[in-house]
């Protein structure tokens, strides 16, 4: 038995998202919780409210041991980039890409 759940189109850019989301992956809950809350980068906060998401999936929709649950399986897709411009000197227009994420946690019991 397992619970997930999905954060999309999150502004932060996915590589910076797998950097934390590599780092809690195959850890118990309380383990990672400890693990997000210590680590310095934007990923940590969506991650943790992702993670919380899915273990109260877990605990309401499926009647699950919350003090079982480890983390499956987590992983960070990329999701649609905003192009924006910026004007630059003689002219010329760079592109900025402001990148999206879609962040998916999965939790089971052990």
């Amino acid at each position: 038995m397992e619970s997930k759940a999905i954060a999309k189109y999150i502004r932060v850019a996915p590589r910076k998202v797998r950097v934390v989301m590599d780092l809690i992956r195959g850890k118990n809950i309380g383990e990672a919780f400890a693990i997000l809350k210590f680590t310095p980068k934007v990923g940590a906060d969506v991650i943790e409210k992702v993670l919380k998401s899915a273990i109260a999936n877990a605990e309401n929709n499926f009647d699950m041991n919350v003090d079982k649950l480890y983390v499956s399986s987590a992983f960070v897709d990329q999701g649609p980039t905003l192009k924006r411009i910026h004007p630059r000197s003689r002219g010329q227009a760079f592109k900025i890409l402001k990148r999206t994420s879609h962040v998916t946690v999965v939790v089971k019991e052990r």
